[in-house]
């Protein structure tokens, strides 16, 4: 028995920032924003693309490249953002009516911006071991850019987070594009040092002001960066081979393309350089930026329209969240063969 994903689905809003705008914004020459910073431009969700709306968006995408329809779907998970459209909240129900699911029951889960890839993994483990879970729609959201004041010094490194939604289906038995292995690595050691303060029960009942800090802010920005830039590529290429091994034994030389997360270019080039990958066994996601747990699934569409991901290819999702915790998944591309 196997798990392979069915359709993959993107959505992105038109609105849009430009390096030129964000360079307006943060006070950083526009050259540094677009070619150290590796953000060309990004798009950014109007008020109508709310977290839920562009993850409906993308699931439907997804369900027509699959060849099914919502009443097919047993499970819908959604592994989208926190910052949804109200608090406390089941974004996973909501899409499962608009995408007329009417036998899916569903959950919300969340492990930030690794959330695609523990939803591949979680997903996978149930279908195996549930006999009436066939069919399951993974299905995300993200505009954590509204979260992000541009002028706030310490969360300069976030400028690249946009706005967008994506969603993969999984079939039992499949047939294609299967599923292998994934591993995950946490530090609860960073879980305090980049965080929204106000409007969360740490900070209840709502004090004057409130709404107008509601931004992401680092507390001890030199102490977070050091840190962080000891631990962040050394844990992404921890999970990255322990799912490789997971998966039959698999080894970075059986890499064919990596469908990483945005990062600043030099760390991009890094990973590349550590893994022995060439530049077009990936998409560097500098028209984009970061859109959260979407980044995997946008790159591998990106791949596939550019004729970098082909039958037969190990592709390794990997992608790292706030708080922070790094996530990595192995799908063997193209038709299953034993």
């Amino acid at each position: 028995m196997h798990i392979g994903i069915l359709g993959t689905g993107v959505y992105l809003p038109e609105g849009r920032m430009s390096a030129v705008d964000l360079a307006a914004a943060t006070g950083v020459p526009e050259d540094v924003i677009a070619f150290k910073f590796g953000v060309k431009s990004k798009p950014v969700a109007g008020p109508e693309d709310t977290t839920a709306v562009m993850g409906v968006k993308a699931a439907r995408t997804a369900l027509e490249r699959a060849g099914l329809e919502g009443k097919d779907l047993d499970l819908v998970i959604w592994c989208g953002a926190q910052h949804k459209d109200f608090p406390c909240w089941l974004a996973g129900l909501y899409v499962a009516n608009e995408i007329g699911a009417d036998d899916a029951w569903s959950f919300d889960m969340e492990a930030m911006c690794g959330s695609m890839m523990a939803a591949l993994d979680i997903a996978k483990s149930m279908m195996l071991t549930h006999d009436d879970l066939s069919t399951v729609l993974l299905v995300s959201g993200y505009r954590n850019n509204d979260l992000i004041d541009l002028a706030e010094p310490s969360t300069r490194f976030m400028m690249d987070i946009g706005s967008g939604g994506s969603a993969l289906v999984l079939g039992k038995n499949a047939g294609r594009n299967v599923v292998l292995g994934s591993a995950f690595k946490g530090d609860g050691s960073l879980s305090l040092d980049c965080v929204v303060p106000t409007l969360g029960s740490r900070a209840w009942p709502p004090a004057e002001g409130d709404a107008d800090r509601a931004r992401f802010i680092v507390i001890d920005e030199t102490a977070f960066k050091a840190r962080l830039g000891e631990r962040t590529l050394i844990n992404f290429y921890s999970v990255i081979d322990r799912a490789l091994k997971l998966s039959g034994g698999l080894s970075r030389k059986d890499i064919d393309y990596l469908a990483i997360l945005h990062l600043k270019r030099s760390a991009h080039d890094a990973v590349l350089a550590e893994l022995g990958l060439r530049a077009d066994q990936t998409v560097y996601l500098d028209e984009y930026g970061h859109i959260g747990q979407n980044d995997q699934v946008l790159s591998i569409e990106l791949g596939l329209e550019r004729g970098l991901v082909k039958d037969g290819d190990v592709v390794v999702l990997v992608g790292a969240g706030l708080g922070f915790v790094w996530a990595a998944s192995v799908v063997r591309w193209g038709e299953y063969a034993e």
